[in-house]
C-alpha cells in the first residue's frame, strides 16, 4: 500500500523550505555578547602576577650567566 502526500501538505513543506533558503546568510554580525566580562577577576590576576614575580629565583639567573 503506497502512501501519497496531499498537495496541501506538500505545498506547506515546500513553502517552509523556500523561506529557509531566502533567510540563508542573514545572521547577526556577532553572536557573542559584548561587554567587559573577563574570565578571571582582578584579585585572582593580581595573585597570579604576585606568585610569578615572587617565584623568580635570582640564584638561577646567576647560574645562567656563569657567576657561580
Amino acid at each position: 500500500m503506497e502512501k501519497t502526500t496531499s498537495r496541501r501538505l506538500a505545498d506547506r513543506k515546500s513553502a517552509k523550505f523556500q523561506k529557509n533558503i531566502t533567510k540563508r546568510g542573514s545572521v547577526p554580525e556577532t553572536t557573542v555578547k559584548k561587554g567587559n566580562d573577563y574570565p578571571v577577576g582582578p584579585i585572582v590576576l593580581g595573585f597570579f602576577i604576585f606568585v610569578v614575580i615572587g617565584s623568580y629565583n635570582q640564584d638561577s639567573d646567576k647560574r645562567r650567566d656563569g657567576l657561580n
